[in-house]
């Protein structure tokens, strides 16, 4: 809950905390277990419920009532200047990678101290891994989140640490091999390693931008081992995504 101040708009937080809560949601939820998912009675949010829905935020299912989020924060995430600039530039690049290489790629940046995929390029391989524009990972313990975090500025990577549930539930131990294990992600600029998510799967990230700048994302994709066709060496995927990331960059410095 935000700290209560003079200009305290209760509505409007009860409306903003409605929507944090079922971002962090993968299913529907009812009136009651919104209410109850951030500290309120049923009756407290069911006006706020209403007007959410009806400014096209949340859908309503007719026969179970539960509510669940619309793309309208994300399509109006999707015309914030910085975000446009980099799916402009980044899709065409991301597509030529897609193809070369027979498997789909992604593109993720930090939302609400998570990851979001903000662009997906299909890969035309009959068998690839597509990952979901909109999709949100934790960071910590993404891939590409660990890129991203090992690539933010100290105090925003302190502040994303503070809120991530995976991170604040390891060991003492575990947080300072974590922290450890970023130092070394932003000197190489990218990772390698076993999808977190999917078993089998092995995930390559790269930095889009500089570390520590302003505006950063991260290039990845998802391998999985087929017998279909032929297989690119893992070494070559993990060149391929650095320099398709480099060249990203470069163009957006050309903007």
């Amino acid at each position: 809950m935000s700290t209560t101040n003079k200009y305290a708009a209760p509505a409007l937080e009860r409306g903003l905390d409605i929507l944090e809560y079922l971002v962090s949601q993968e299913q529907p939820r009812s009136q009651t277990e919104i209410a109850i998912g951030i500290g309120r009675k049923p009756n407290d949010i069911y006006r706020v419920l209403v007007g959410l829905e009806a400014r096209g935020y949340l859908l309503r299912d007719e026969h179970s009532g539960r509510y669940r989020l619309s793309f309208k924060l994300y399509n109006l995430s999707r015309s914030i200047s910085p975000i446009d600039k980099m799916r402009q530039c980044a899709l065409p690049y991301m597509e030529d990678l897609a193809v070369g290489i027979g498997q789909s790629c992604y593109l993720a940046m930090l939302y609400q101290s998570q990851t979001m995929i903000i662009v997906h390029a299909r890969g035309h391989s009959p068998i690839s891994l597509n990952i979901s524009e909109g999709a949100l990972f934790p960071t910590s313990a993404s891939t590409a989140g660990k890129v991203l975090l090992a690539n933010s500025k100290t105090k925003v990577r302190n502040m994303i640490l503070q809120r991530d549930n995976t991170y604040t539930a390891l060991a003492k131990p575990k947080q300072t091999a974590l922290l450890a294990e970023l130092d070394n992600i932003k000197d190489d600029g990218c990772l390698s390693a076993a999808s977190p998510f999917i078993e089998g799967a092995t995930d390559f990230a790269a930095l889009i931008g500089v570390p520590e700048g302003e505006v950063i994302a991260a290039l990845a994709i998802s391998s999985l081992k087929s017998n279909w066709g032929s297989a690119t060496p893992a070494e070559e995927l993990r060149e391929k995504v650095i320099a398709t990331a480099q060249h990203i960059t470069q163009q957006l410095g050309s903007l």
